[in-house]
């Protein structure tokens, strides 16, 4: 099967950068469309009578997904704009901490400074240096870091650009123990790992279906624990503040409607999820998987360049990141690979290092990640 047929991806281009926007099969956004058809045709009908069904129904087929109660999550159109809601809903003392990394996302670095400045609470960025190697070692310098004043731990599942995933299960587990409230940046992990947050047990997670899910543009989601749920205040005020018809929870009030949107794209979760099953997506992304770390390997005896951990196999997924020995320019690293070989990854200065990122989906070939090597071979030298 010629899996990126059943794309839109150009197929001129390598496309090797999945874990920015993700990429949305034809058929999802043929669903998308049907749905949309549906809101045009009798508006009414379906924003004031179907849409609370319909999203209940979407709600419960993510949940199962993601391994929690649907009623439990909230659709938001990004993790950022769920994680914002979160955080101006905290109440912080002056002094309070937040713990967090040196590998978080950047819009979200500036969403906790911008609230750390209105608050005059501290935000703890605790360096993880790479190549990462056990577990415990992480866990101990985040540890280490942690004070009478911490009161929320704030850290990625899978990091944007260095692409490690971070062992969520453990720091949930301890932060508990000193109850602290942990809050997860999880956009990279559903679709791309196994997700089961009741197993993970955090207080907050968010998490994107737009990425590795392979959901339309614009699909996220909000899961907060049930015990802390009407602490999280409405990022927009609307109908669900003092509902005149309360639904099951204030927790679904308050963010499910937020004034008129179209909706249709968060009703593609059902679809989305089942077309993936059809195409036995979960063993088509293990291959995947395991394509790119042995081309890891490859590639790092052979060029000039550092993998970010020494164990992939406990630490990567369908995407990794690499740190090139050649301080040059990201930008012209990045043209150098499109302009000549039309080869579309991320390069970025991270902390001072050159970082290129590799994502791989089943839409992508062996070829591709060798034509990849090629080029970058070729720049080095």
């Amino acid at each position: 099967m010629d899996i990126k047929s059943l794309f839109n991806i150009n197929p001129d281009v390598v496309y090797l950068n999945h874990g920015s926007f993700g990429a949305c099969p034809k058929a999802v956004l043929n669903e998308l469309v049907r749905l949309q058809k549906l809101l045009e045709w009798q508006p009414i009908e379906f924003l004031a009578s179907d849409l609370e069904h319909r999203l209940a129904e979407s709600r419960r087929y993510l949940g199962n997904y993601v391994g929690c109660d649907g009623d439990d999550l909230v659709l938001f159109p990004n993790p950022t704009t769920a994680i914002n809601a979160v955080v101006k809903s905290l109440k912080l003392s002056p002094g309070d901490e937040i713990l967090s990394t040196n590998h978080e996302y950047g819009a979200m670095n500036r969403t906790w400074k911008y609230f750390c400045g209105k608050n005059q609470t501290k935000f703890t960025a605790v360096d993880i240096p790479v190549p990462v190697s056990t577990e415990e070692d992480f866990i101990e310098r985040i540890w280490s870091k942690v004070t009478d004043r911490t009161k929320i731990l704030f850290i990625s599942h899978i990091t944007s650009q260095t692409a490690l995933i971070f062992p969520m299960k453990k720091l949930c587990r301890r932060a508990k123990e000193k109850k602290i409230i942990t809050i997860i940046d999880g956009a990279h992990a559903p679709g791309q790992i196994p997700l089961n947050i009741m197993v993970i047990d955090p207080d907050i997670y968010s998490g994107a279906c737009h990425k590795w899910m392979c959901a339309p543009k614009g699909v996220s989601f909000l899961y907060v624990r049930k015990q802390l749920q009407d602490l999280i205040d409405p990022l927009v005020v609307s109908w669900g503040w003092e509902s005149d018809m309360p639904g099951k929870s204030r927790y679904l009030d308050y963010h499910q409607w937020q004034g008129t949107r179209d909706m249709s794209v968060f009703l593609t979760i059902p679809f989305t999820i089942e077309y993936l099953k059809s195409l036995n997506w979960g063993s088509l992304t293990s291959i995947s998987r395991e394509q790119l770390l042995q081309f890891q390997e490859r590639l790092c005896s052979k060029l000039d360049i550092k993998p970010m951990t020494t164990t992939p196999s406990k630490w990567q997924g369908q995407m990794v990141s690499f740190i090139l020995a050649d301080n040059t320019d990201p930008e012209i690293v990045k043209n150098f690979l499109f302009s000549k070989y039309r080869i579309e990854v991320p390069v970025f200065d991270w902390n001072g290092n050159i970082i290129i990122r590799i994502s791989m989906q089943p839409y992508n070939t062996i070829e591709e990640l060798y034509l990849f090597e090629q080029a970058l071979s070729e720049f080095l030298n």
